[in-house]
């Protein structure tokens, strides 16, 4: 059975394309992190290869087999996929080695199946020249090889790419649905379903692993606080800060992006508990805070600095100078209305 949740319009039409015979050749999976993507390109695998009678049905070998990522004809493509490799372990983006190498394989018959899938898992990380060789294989369509492009920010790639793939959106769920999703098939406690619910912002693969492990949870707790420490302290330590998060940034582009998103929804809570709001929050289990914080700054401050976290991640997803852009955002944080001694820039 399809493993993925909410996502019914996608669904239908694969479902309905299996049953005719007319899949295309190649998607493009789009919607943001944790919301399904990489699962329903795993059922869509399965479904090709199942040898049940009512695809994909996850009991057969084929199935078992795709779902613990050991079947020779389904190969996921993407960024530190070789956790042996400490080359690959600094990987910035998908190189053009990678799509030959796929190339090479797309040509070969199944090995073991009835179908070839290969899964581009943040297929905007391809280089130019990468994008470029993948384009010259969508536009020879193979029988029996399908092609998976996985991303959260279809702007980036290619529009040529684009046009040889069927798009399909993914979705986030609404609170509510994921709330009774996590307590109905999962069996999470009411409360905890409500307060994950909220945390995901709807998409259901973090609030699951959110809910089998505390660690996710903690590191999410850290960052707060380490918002919170920036936005009181001085501009030599937000610099410093905006400097080790540009070093992180050639490293792991999606945390940094994680962690501008978290200071996005956190000021976006302020500016709902000053508009009366408070109900809609996000950071719910950091509700009496964010109460507090609120009162100390005013609601074009709170606007304003929003549109300025909105700038600096789109600037970053542009392959802008992360350092100059981080520093521009450290120096935006709005001072505190009617407090004396907070910090101001000192230009010699």
């Amino acid at each position: 059975m399809w493993q993925v949740v909410g996502q019914n319009k996608a669904l239908s039409l694969l479902e309905h394309s299996l049953k005719k015979g007319t899949l295309a050749h190649a998607y493009l999976l789009v919607g943001p992190a944790h919301v399904g993507k990489k699962t329903l390109a795993l059922n869509l695998a399965q479904a090709l290869n199942c040898e049940g009678d009512e695809p994909p049905c996850g009991e057969c070998a084929p199935c078992r087999k795709i779902k613990s990522l050991k079947h020779a004809d389904v190969q996921i493509i993407g960024l530190n996929q070789n956790e042996d490799s400490a080359e690959e372990r600094n990987q910035v983006e998908i190189s053009i080695d990678q799509i030959r190498e796929l190339q090479h394989s797309s040509n070969l018959p199944p090995f073991e199946g009835k179908c070839k899938v290969f899964i581009i898992d943040e297929a905007e990380l391809m280089s130019n020249e990468a994008a470029n060789c993948l384009l010259k294989t969508l536009e020879e369509p193979l029988g029996k090889v399908v092609f998976m492009l996985l991303t959260t920010n279809e702007r980036l790639l290619p529009a040529t790419v684009i046009s040889r793939c069927q798009r399909l959106k993914l979705l986030p769920l609404k609170a509510s649905e994921m709330e009774k999703t996590l307590k109905s098939y999962w069996g999470i406690k009411p409360e905890r379903a409500k307060c994950l619910a909220r945390l995901s912002h709807g998409c259901l693969g973090w609030a699951l692993s959110a809910a089998s492990s505390e660690s996710l949870l903690e590191e999410r707790t850290q960052r707060i606080q380490r918002l919170l420490d920036i936005t009181g302290t001085d501009y030599e330590e937000r610099f410093a800060y905006a400097t080790e998060l540009a070093t992180q940034f050639h490293k792991n582009r999606r945390l940094v992006q994680e962690i501008l998103g978290l200071w996005l929804f956190w000021w976006r809570d302020l500016m709902l508990v000053k508009v009366g709001c408070a109900q809609s929050i996000t950071n719910v289990d950091f509700e009496a805070t964010i109460n507090e914080i609120a009162r100390d700054y005013g609601l074009a401050q709170i606007r304003a600095f929003i549109s300025s976290i909105q700038n600096a991640t789109n600037e970053l997803r542009q392959n802008a100078n992360p350092q100059l852009v981080l520093e521009v955002l450290m120096l935006s944080i709005p001072r505190k209305e009617g407090k004396v001694g907070s910090p101001a820039p000192d230009f010699g």
